[in-house]
């Protein structure tokens, strides 16, 4: 007898026949429901992904909108170019990453092999510029500069330079109309990087990879709107990449045009009296430092009084924004990033901060009567003023006995503000305050908006400093152990300083109030808040948020989104001390500080005020600051290291209202010769076409008037330090093609 069954199976062999039976079952139960899951349950959305491998998009990039003046003239605006691209992606698939191909390529075009390789580098911490900071996918501009024949020369040897296309590209164009250069104000483009791509792309307005986008200025803050949306072709294309048909096209949509309140033909005026004044500054000698003035950078401002609008904005020194169309070069951006052209790309209007001087004075002028002291005084400007040991000098040293504060404003009598703030800072508690200190004088600079920002429709403003207790203590924190480390009793002028601080820098002193007083001290400004101020005190007391931006008009000029006026608060005085401040200042300009630079000037038909500014700054040369207004503008300029106020800054400001006005050096008026009478309200005008009158822009100044040698935008950076830097061009004429003035007088909207 055998234990084998008839089916001739041992019980292990049928064991395992059934352990591999339910692996099979079990197999083909995990491949039904994964075929289930993925044509039942997904099968909507794969068969999408499948689709879209077969769909490839072809971009038509948007014609970014143009920034245009307050009278409809063009100072961004865009232009077709024969623009040679590089597609690294191309490149890297050859055996050299295109090496060769790159080489020919600079050939062709005139440049050197160097400059052409490093253009098509990325970008990153250990890379310097040039270097390609979008996205690597996208294609790379060499030039957009190139001549017809050198693009020709590569279309037709198209197997000699794979990965490289030469095509018409409408690029930008900073017009400079009248030679009003306006850069700082503008800003400029640069490639979109993968990570703005990605940040964008659940937003209203994502990136693609092709968009050139606002890295600085009007450029940035209006990137949404100048920018439109591009254009979307997509072809459907079999495996092998051939288009078997169109799926769907999206136009593209030109950006809107952005009309701001700035006068290109003001600002003209503006840039070249700044940098006339820098000029003749470095030929006056500084008796405090036995050498001339350095004048090394300055800026003005020009804003309307009842609005905020900016008409002008000039910063020095300056630059060529076409520089960066079409990628900048090396030697262009060390010029622009480098100390030795002192930062030109700063706009120090809204970004240069330092001591304001005694321009400041109408902010403790407010706070003295705030506090309860009369306007009327008196009181005792004597030529100095005593703190312990420590004596506190007026300026030049001189004494006008009892005077009011009216007065002390005409004559910038320091050592009255000296007596009021140590008044002050006593009955506060002095070096240990009150539990309820009023702190007069530092409420009221904060109520006039100092130590915050205007809010003007610029990037990166800066917001100064107000220089209070809480300022004090909170960088004592901050910088006490490096003052601990450095200072030493008895030792240099910057040692006992610092150990000084070390002890109780974080004490409100009297020297530190008497100080701020007068501007000085840790007192910061910029430009723009002082012009905001004044600006204030011209219109009744309104503190208006300054804009740059008037209007926005759709590419079809059908809709006009205009930008309203906002104001963020109210001067801390009465009308009746507005007055009084205002009498003073319209002093200042007959009979104080700044009188002898407004001579002649038609008073009795537009009355002007004034407050001179000399500003200290330790290891510096004074400050230059002149603050004017009228009933319809307001001027501020500054000038670093430039000297006093009215020496330095008081005969440009002059020209450039003379130029508003139209008035001529002996006071007469002829308003066909002024460029802006009164402040401009309306819009440019719109055609039903679509199109935007644009009136001619006059050169200034007259070519009479005009020296052999041309300032500021044609002087290299090292030749002059605070003149423009100029853009050193690739071997082509750029700056004479993009600042040729177009032939039309109306354009269109939407180009």
């Amino acid at each position: 007898m055998t234990n084998i069954p008839e089916t001739g199976r041992t019980p292990r062999v049928q064991i395992r026949l059934v352990v591999i039976q339910i692996l099979v079952l079990s197999l083909l139960g995990t491949l039904g429901g994964r075929l289930w899951y993925l044509q039942i349950r997904n099968g909507d959305e794969y068969a999408k992904e499948a689709s879209g491998n077969h769909v490839q998009q072809v971009v038509s990039p948007a014609v970014r909108g143009s920034i245009l003046d307050a009278r409809g003239v063009p100072i961004a605006d865009n232009e077709t170019r024969l623009v040679v691209s590089a597609s690294r992606t191309d490149l890297l698939k050859m055996k050299d990453d295109g090496d060769a191909v790159l080489t020919k390529l600079a050939a062709v075009l005139g440049m050197k092999a160097a400059d052409v390789l490093d253009k098509v580098r990325l970008c990153d911490s250990k890379t310097p510029q040039p270097c390609w900071n979008g996205s690597p996918y996208q294609p790379i501009p060499i030039t957009d500069e190139a001549t017809p024949k050198q693009a020709l020369q590569i279309r037709e040897r198209a197997e000699d330079f794979p990965g490289i296309t030469a095509e018409p590209q409408a690029v930008r164009r900073y017009a400079a109309p009248g030679k009003a250069n306006t850069a700082q104000v503008l800003g400029y483009l640069s490639p979109v990087t993968d990570e703005e791509i990605t940040k964008a792309e659940n937003t209203d307005s994502p990136y693609l990879r092709s968009d050139q986008v606002g890295r600085s200025g009007l450029e940035r803050q209006y990137d949404k709107e100048l920018r439109g949306k591009a254009g979307v072709t997509r072809y459907e294309v079999d495996n092998l990449g051939r288009v078997i048909g169109q799926a769907k096209s999206d136009r593209a949509e030109p950006g809107a045009n952005v009309v701001t309140s700035i006068d290109s033909r003001v600002q003209r005026v503006a840039e070249y009296e700044l940098n006339e004044a820098m000029k003749a500054a470095r030929d006056v000698h500084d008796r405090n430092t036995g050498e001339n003035y350095k004048a090394d950078s300055g800026a003005v401002v020009v804003m309307e009084n009842k609005t905020g609008r900016v008409v002008s904005m000039a910063s020095n020194p300056s630059y060529d924004p076409n520089a960066w169309v079409g990628g900048i070069s090396g030697k262009d951006y060390a010029r622009l990033t480098g100390k030795d052209s002192n930062y030109p790309l700063l706009n120090r209007a809204i970004q240069g901060q330092s001591a304001p001087g005694s321009i400041f004075k109408v902010v403790p002028t407010a706070a003295a009567i705030n506090a309860g002291y009369s306007f009327n005084g008196p009181y005792q400007c004597a030529s100095s003023y005593s703190i312990g040991g420590q004596v506190f000098k007026n300026f030049e040293s001189k004494g006008y006995g009892p005077i009011s504060l009216g007065r002390a404003l005409e004559v910038s009598c320091d050592t009255v503000f000296y007596s009021l703030s140590h008044q002050e800072w006593k009955r506060d508690g002095g070096i240990k305050p009150n539990k309820n200190a009023k702190d007069w004088f530092y409420k009221t600079a904060h109520q006039f908006g100092l130590g915050k920002e205007t809010g003007i429709d610029l990037p990166n403003e800066v917001t100064g400093r107000v220089p209070d207790r809480k300022w004090k203590q909170d960088y004592w924190k901050a910088n006490k152990d490096a003052w601990c480390k450095y200072g030493k009793k008895g030792g240099s002028y910057a040692q006992q300083i610092a150990y000084e601080n070390c002890l109780e820098g974080n004490r409100m002193r009297a020297g530190d109030s008497v100080n701020y007083s007068i501007g000085q001290g840790d007192t910061l400004v910029t430009p723009i808040q002082m012009a905001t101020i004044y600006g204030a005190i011209s219109n009744g007391g309104t503190l208006y948020d300054p804009t740059v931006g008037k209007a926005i008009i759709s590419p079809d000029g059908r809709t006009v989104q205009e930008i309203k006026p906002k104001s963020h608060g109210k001067l801390p005085m009465s009308q009746k001390t507005r007055d009084e401040i205002d009498g003073a200042l319209a002093g200042v300009a007959t009979r104080g500080t700044a009188a002898w630079r407004f001579g002649g000037w038609p008073q009795d038909e537009i009355p002007m005020h004034a407050k001179t500014g000399t500003a200290e700054v330790y290891g510096k040369q004074t400050t230059s600051w002149f603050a004017t207004y009228t009933k319809d503008y307001t001027v501020v300029m500054t000038i670093s290291q430039g000297g006093t106020g009215s020496g330095a800054s008081g005969p440009a400001v002059r020209k450039i209202y003379n130029a508003l006005y139209g008035v001529s050096e002996d006071g007469a008026i002829d308003k066909k010769k002024a460029l802006l009478y009164t402040p401009q309200k309306d819009l440019p005008k719109i055609e039903k076409d679509g199109s935007i009158d644009s009136p001619k822009a006059e050169a200034y100044p007259p070519k009479k008037d005009e020296q052999a040698t041309e300032e500021g935008q044609q002087l290299p950076a090292g030749d002059d330090p605070a003149a423009t830097v100029r853009d050193p061009g690739t071997g082509n004429n750029r700056d004479t093609r993009r600042r040729s003035a177009r032939p039309k007088k109306r354009r269109r909207a939407s180009a």
